[in-house]
């Protein structure tokens, strides 16, 4: 398979990338690293990415920003930040990569445990995770040509220690069981599921 890997650089994504290499072609693509370039905030640049990689098997994006901070010093911009890149940038993967995607492929989202399981100061982020998984919940019905998405939502991950004072009473999330949701999400049959990934 082809599968595209875009924030292929990051925490998550160098791991997907680790279990999923051996066996299929990996195009990763990241901001400002990997085979190809990408900025998922703008359309013209997610366009012109898919135009240069060509057809494609499945997508994977372990990608976008968002703001976390107290909710009273919350402003316009900063919910729009996550709006404009993790929500946004994610979806437009999906509206223009359905255009390039074969037969049978797959889409996999990442949001976050953040969904349906709130923290302090994660306000803007469990808005944006909860809309993620609702939009890949309604797009399951609507992709053609037998066109699987999922979403893979993990909980505070063990490589990320600077996030664990926010995350009180959770066991951080192991990367191999992070990263197996997102192989199951490629290599499965399932669509229009969000996999949470807690320990």
């Amino acid at each position: 398979m082809k599968i595209i890997i875009v924030g292929a650089s990051g925490t998550i994504g160098k791991h997907v990338v680790a279990a999923l290499k051996n066996d299929h072609e990996i195009i990763t693509a990241g901001s400002k690293s990997g085979d190809y370039q990408v900025d998922i905030s703008s359309n013209e640049s997610i366009e012109n990415f898919f135009k240069q990689v060509g057809k494609f098997d499945a997508l994977v994006s372990a990608s976008g920003d968002a703001h976390f901070g107290p909710l009273n010093a919350m402003k316009d911009a900063d919910f729009r930040k996550g709006i404009d890149s993790k929500f946004m940038g994610q979806i437009n993967l999906v509206l223009i990569g359905q255009h390039y995607i074969n037969p049978k492929g797959s889409f996999t989202l990442t949001s976050g445990s953040l969904a349906i399981d709130p923290i302090a100061y994660g306000s803007a982020v469990t808005a944006i995770n909860a809309a993620i998984d609702g939009f890949v919940r309604s797009a399951a019905f609507e992709l053609d040509n037998g066109v699987r998405i999922n979403s893979v939502a993990p909980d505070v991950v063990e490589d990320s220690p600077a996030y664990f004072p926010y995350f009180p009473g959770r066991i951080p999330v192991k990367m191999d069981k992070v990263t197996q949701g997102y192989v199951k999400s490629v290599l499965g049959n399932q669509t229009g599921q969000n996999y949470l990934i807690v320990e």
